[in-house]
């Protein structure tokens, strides 16, 4: 029985794949919906640093 070599274009495929999950796989991308709930909310003029305080130091537990 013949032996299967990995064919070029699989070779290739696993190591995009695995410098996608390598680049992805910082706590950045998990926090930035937070910090842009927060900046969205600190435009609001009285109360938007209210609200923006705990997401901030939510943001800043996550990182």
């Amino acid at each position: 029985m013949m032996t299967r070599i990995l064919q070029p274009k699989r070779l290739i495929g696993a190591a995009v794949l695995a410098g996608v999950a390598i680049a992805l796989s910082g706590c950045g991308v998990a926090a930035f919906p937070v910090r842009v709930t927060s900046a969205t909310a600190k435009i609001v003029p009285v109360a938007g640093d209210v609200v923006a305080y705990p997401l901030d130091k939510t943001a800043d537990a996550i990182d």
